[in-house]
């Protein structure tokens, strides 16, 4: 997850979806494992509804790096970010979650392959797959960290702490000092700008968009409460 609030909430859920299937856990696996695979099934549905899934050109385009011959990295530069905790979130959040998860569960917590697949619900040799491009991808990405903050010296905010304002930036809720830096970072940020533009354009399509009048702090929709109360009165 890449919102620690996120991550907190899927935990929770999770714990909840396991105390209403408490009856199916037949022990055929370690509670650890079967409570990994419950918050992995949620995770991956969340990251579908947000579209957080694999870009399978992306992973491609990695893997074809690995296998030409001629591809390297700087080693002490990709050692140099791993000794910074945030640099190694960094370069992880930017993996599609099941490759990031295969090598969290495996590098990190120390879970054996039987068990990701298990949790993944795929075969062994499938499961490692995802581990070794996991990799792959992790030290690519860290490889390019150089070349990323080299095109954002001096723009203030880092992407994620941009983009997570932006929204309230929109809806002109944002304090003084904090959309300055959000208008600093769009004009010196070579990725953002086009995310806030897009957003810019789906939020006023929107609201061009005739749509049904309703009490924005209903939460029943005006045709549904007539017919209960309709029903209710006859």
């Amino acid at each position: 997850m890449a919102d620690s609030q996120q991550a907190e909430d899927l935990v929770s859920v999770t714990v909840l979806r396991a105390l209403e299937r408490a009856e199916t856990f037949r022990g055929d696996s370690s509670l650890r494992t079967w409570l990994h695979k419950i918050l992995h099934n949620l995770a991956v549905d969340q990251a579908r509804a947000t579209r957080e899934h694999a870009d399978e050109a992306a992973v491609a385009a990695v893997t074809a790096k690995w296998k030409s011959d001629g591809y390297t990295v700087d080693a002490d530069e990709v050692i140099l970010r791993l000794e910074s905790r945030e640099e190694l979130f960094d370069a992880l959040i930017r993996l599609p979650y099941i490759y990031r998860a295969a090598v969290v569960l495996h590098d990190a917590e120390g879970m054996t392959m039987r068990q990701i697949a298990d949790i993944f619900d795929v075969s062994l040799p499938a499961a490692k797959q995802r581990l070794r491009r996991a990799r792959m991808m992790l030290v690519t990405s860290l490889a390019h960290g150089a070349e990323r903050r080299t095109s954002l010296a001096g723009v203030p905010l880092k992407c994620w702490d941009a983009r997570r304002l932006v929204s309230d930036y929109l809806d002109d809720d944002l304090p003084v000092t904090d959309r300055h830096a959000i208008e600093a970072h769009l004009e010196g940020c070579p990725t953002c700008p086009a995310l806030y533009r897009s957003l810019v354009a789906s939020t006023e399509a929107l609201a061009n968009t005739s749509l049904p009048s309703r009490d924005p702090d209903s939460t029943i929709p005006p045709a549904l409460e007539a017919k209960i109360r309709a029903g209710h009165s006859a």
